[in-house]
């Protein structure tokens, strides 16, 4: 399995406080069955995100793990104006391996109302927008549609994989499966902070959707379509999205 969106580089976010923490998410993440983790640093304006040197830190988790699991670098994209004047000159800046897809994060409790506008400035500039987590979202738990109109757009989602096992709560669980049952899920990531609560595991969500959706959608949102995204390539698993029903 392939984990896009995670917090395992230590004292540059939210994320793993210590290396100590960031090798044991690590060594967590691979007894799961990962085996490249994507490290995605918050770029917000509590967390400056500076490429040259999560790159360092990336190198040096890098020797620590020993070749398991493969490392990458990407970020955790937060929708300001400023961010996203930056993104859309310099991409390579934020997007998973320097290459087209740039994992947009919602804030927790809010939607930018330039949002739309964002998504297609990054789509006419062929940098491929991923919503993260919107089942955790309240504005959107309440109108999970806009979620559709975004995929229809041509941004693909990840939702969380604890949110499909209950970690976030009931509302989070029934938007998300809400998400699957209209085939608007092309991830499920760990977004991993620690090694206790928000852990780096993708098996039980995995099976989750093996079990309702069945295994080759499961196959296509943790294996397939994340390989894709480290290669920048299209998503062999991009299916319409059911719009009514």
């Amino acid at each position: 399995m392939i984990d896009i969106h995670s917090h395992i580089l230590a004292e540059v976010d939210d994320g793993a406080k210590t290396w100590e923490i960031a090798l044991e998410m690590c060594r967590m993440a691979v007894a799961d069955g990962i085996q490249h983790m994507v490290a995605t640093p918050h770029a917000n304006g509590h967390y400056p995100y500076n490429r040259d040197y999560l790159r360092t830190q990336l190198n040096h988790l890098r020797a620590l793990v020993g070749g398991r699991p493969k490392l990458s670098l990407g970020c955790d994209f937060h929708l300001s104006p400023e961010n996203v004047a930056d993104a859309l000159v310099h991409p390579e800046r934020y997007c998973i391996e320097g290459g087209t897809y740039l994992l947009v994060e919602l804030n927790n409790q809010s939607v930018p109302p330039q949002i739309e506008e964002y998504l297609a400035q990054f789509l006419q500039k062929q940098i491929v927008p991923i919503i993260t987590h919107p089942e955790r979202n309240p504005i959107i738990q309440q109108t999970p549609e806009r979620v559709l109109q975004w995929v229809q757009m041509g941004c693909p989602v990840q939702v969380t994989a604890s949110a499909l096992t209950g970690f976030w709560g009931e509302r989070a669980w029934r938007t998300a499966a809400w998400f699957l049952e209209r085939n608007a899920v092309h991830f499920l990531a760990t977004d991993a902070h620690d090694t206790k609560h928000r852990i780096p595991i993708l098996s039980a969500a995995r099976l989750e959707v093996a079990h309702t959706r069945g295994a080759d959608v499961a196959h296509a949102l943790v294996e397939a379509n994340p390989r894709a995204v480290v290669n920048a390539q299209p998503l062999p698993y991009c299916p319409d999205p059911i719009m009514k029903g």
